[in-house]
């Protein structure tokens, strides 16, 4: 059975996230990555406190260490690898460590800058995300262009069709909750986020970012990756590190992803860390495919059971 494993980004953090499995590959994982980073990810990841876990410089590591370590998990049944790979936002960096394009410590410690950086870019309180629900793509980059005030307001997350996350400045997130209605939207949802994501505010930290990356090791994905901008697999390093910059400030396009994915057969997907974010929405952008979330160890039972059958 050809399937596409996944890999979620934030938002999918919790205190105690995968305390539904007992193998010690996981906490062996969460301790190198401990190594690499100089603080106790274990801990933090394990009893919190929940608001140093949601600091966007905490939150990537932590993920994207709970990514690979179900991973691991899930190469240990040695079972037929994925025939694609993909990560919505920082999942992107979880997918090419485990197509071996990028090392895990490197990997690491480019996630918790690209964290400071985010942060650093725009002050707490300057800037968020809100949910879109209801209208179409078009109908939506409609909705911003129309605003006129100060400030950014962009389209930065097309998760499934008729839910797109924007981001922006707060002046320009206020109108749209207040003009939502009018404009035909269900309902806009001010997401708990204080950093605009995906959006033109990120220029400068994707700037600073790409310095690092620059002297960053790449390899050639072992399985192919599916990247944020477009959707399309890239095998040069050059393109893999632009493709990471420009990531941080144009928007997910993760419909299109999954869509394309599915036009190519590909009929299971496996979502590879904490939570159902990705489960969620596949179920409204590929209706007839079957998902599994491995964020415990039945669901990795269950997805085993399908991709053995």
């Amino acid at each position: 059975m050809s399937y596409a494993m996944l890999f979620p980004g934030q938002g999918s953090q919790a205190v105690g996230m995968l305390s539904g499995h007992t193998d010690p590959i996981i906490r062996a994982t969460f301790d190198e990555a401990a190594q690499a980073l100089g603080w106790d990810l274990a801990r933090l990841v394990a009893e919190g406190p929940e608001a140093e876990l949601n600091q966007t410089a905490r939150t990537q590591p932590a993920l994207l260490a709970a990514g690979i370590a179900v991973w691991r998990l899930w190469q240990a049944r040695q079972l037929p690898a994925p025939v694609a790979l993909a990560g919505h936002s920082l999942g992107e960096y979880t997918a090419l460590v485990a197509a071996g394009s990028l090392d895990f410590g490197d990997a690491l410690r480019l996630v918790e800058l690209r964290g400071q950086l985010m942060q650093a870019a725009v002050p707490a309180g300057v800037g968020g995300m809100a949910a879109v629900v209801g209208l179409d793509d078009a109908a939506v980059e409609a909705f911003c262009a129309e605003y006129a005030g100060e400030g950014v307001l962009e389209p930065a997350n097309y998760n499934a069709p008729g839910q797109v996350v924007v981001a922006g400045n707060v002046p320009a997130l206020e109108w749209l909750e207040r003009e939502g209605k009018a404009h035909g939207a269900r309902m806009v949802v001010r997401l708990a986020m204080s950093v605009p994501s995906h959006c033109s505010l990120m220029r400068e930290a994707a700037d600073r970012l790409a310095e690092r990356l620059a002297q960053t090791p790449v390899n050639a994905p072992a399985i192919p990756v599916r990247h944020n901008l477009d959707g399309q697999v890239r095998v040069d390093a050059d393109g893999i590190r632009q493709a990471l910059r420009e990531q941080l400030y144009r928007p997910v396009r993760w419909a299109t992803t999954i869509a394309q994915l599915k036009g190519e057969g590909v009929g299971t997907f496996l979502e590879c860390g904490p939570g159902k974010v990705l489960v969620g929405l596949n179920k409204r952008i590929a209706k007839d495919a079957v998902s599994f979330a491995l964020e415990d160890a039945e669901g990795v039972d269950k997805a085993a059971a399908a991709v053995k059958a």
